[in-house]
């Protein structure tokens, strides 16, 4: 396994789950008072950056990386398509992952200063594991989540608090993400909901990453 410093702000490791899958965390200049775990962590990991500039405390954040294989990546991100995929995702993110951070980085943090985030595909993958791991994640940040995976009629009686984005321009999405707020308030949750100006992978997600940290563990 490999185990790499960047920069002094991100750390890559590369695991053996699925012959092979990376891990990129953004460590915080100080120590951490928050942790984010995202999917496509490529991608989100680099937004670190953004929160540096922000008014909010010192938050790592801990992106596994997707696959570039669209319909493997669904599979991995939403439980409806391949139950059996999702459940070995499932296990290698909120446990392998999670306990190589605390491990690694002494990041043992609380659930309440506990987040899951995702985009698209990804929202689902959020909302997923939010949903079914209350005890892991105090809050779920979820960016214009596809359809495959829905509310139910019956919600869990625990539910985390959730703060969810889609575009003006991109009205399937923000189609979706109505639908679960309002499935969410129904069911008694905490949640925010807000519709930006954008398209679907618009810089809205990014812009919208720091207000999601702030609301959920506060400013500094």
């Amino acid at each position: 396994m490999n185990d790499r410093a960047l920069a002094g702000a991100f750390v890559t490791k590369t695991f053996d789950y699925d012959g092979g899958r990376q891990v990129t965390v953004y460590v915080p200049p100080d120590p951490p008072k928050a942790v984010v775990f995202a999917g496509d962590g490529r991608r989100i990991s680099q937004w670190g950056r953004f929160l540096t500039a922000a008014d909010v405390p010192p938050t790592m954040i801990v992106g596994v990386h997707g696959l570039a294989d669209e319909q493997r990546r669904l599979q991995e991100y939403s439980p409806v398509f391949d139950a059996q995929r999702f459940a070995a995702h499932e296990q290698f993110f909120v446990a392998d992952v999670r306990l190589w951070t605390a491990s690694r980085f002494g990041a043992a943090l609380p659930t309440e200063r506990t987040a899951v985030f995702g985009a698209s595909a990804g929202g689902e993958l959020a909302l997923a594991l939010g949903l079914r791991h209350p005890d892991v994640y105090g809050a779920i940040f979820c960016a214009s989540p596809g359809a495959g995976y829905q509310p139910t009629e019956v919600m869990p009686r625990r539910i985390p608090r959730t703060y969810l984005v889609a575009g003006t321009q991109e009205p399937f999405f923000l189609e979706n993400a109505s639908r679960w707020a309002a499935a969410l308030r129904t069911a008694g949750a905490d949640v925010v909901m807000k519709e930006r100006v954008g398209s679907h992978g618009g810089a809205f997600w990014r812009n919208e990453f720091p207000l999601m940290v702030a609301w959920a563990f506060g400013r500094e």
